[in-house]
Order: structure tokens, then C-alpha cells, then sequence
């Protein structure tokens, strides 16, 4: 029971890498810009949860824990506002 941590970080670890595969596999279908900055984002943080997973870490609460988070949460804001920045350049009700 007390390996059951590293166990399931490693499991939240390949999710996010699925769905890292996922978003590239839609970038490679449609070439939106969108889906290619989530995965990435999931990229990165399913190498940080597996590295947090595989080393033996002293405390989580040190910065440099989260700044890959920082990194994931910055494109995935990114992603999303660049999507909507380009909906409303071609939005023909938005004429002023």
C-alpha cells in the first residue's frame, strides 16, 4: 500500500500522454494550431508527473514542482485565447 503513489502518478502520467497523442493526432488532421498547443501542454505534464513519480522526491511543495504546471496551464491559456483572438477577427458582426 505504500508504493501506491508512485503507482498512480505513473497511471496519471500515461492518461495525459494519451491524450497528448490524441490532440496531435487531430493537429495532424485538421493542422489548427489549437490542438497542437494542447498537446504539448499535456506533454509536459506527463513528463512532470512522471518524473515526480520515478524520483524520490523530499518535498512537493519546492516551486520547481510547479513550474512545468505553470507551463501546461500557460498553453493551454495560450491555445485558447489564440482561438478565440482568430474567431473574432473573422466574425463579420464584429465591424466597428
Amino acid at each position: 500500500m505504500a508504493h501506491l503513489g508512485p503507482v498512480l502518478g505513473g497511471s496519471v502520467a500515461a492518461c495525459s500522454l494519451i491524450a497528448a497523442l490524441f490532440f496531435l493526432k487531430f493537429w495532424r488532421r485538421t493542422g489548427d494550431r489549437f490542438f497542437l498547443l494542447f498537446s504539448a501542454a499535456f506533454t509536459v505534464d506527463a513528463g512532470s508527473r512522471f518524473l515526480l513519480a520515478a524520483v524520490a522526491v523530499s518535498d512537493t511543495t519546492e516551486p520547481m514542482y510547479y513550474v512545468p504546471r505553470l507551463v501546461t496551464f500557460g498553453l493551454i491559456l495560450t491555445a485558447i485565447i489564440q482561438k478565440n483572438a482568430g474567431r473574432n477577427a473573422q466574425d463579420p458582426r464584429n465591424s466597428d
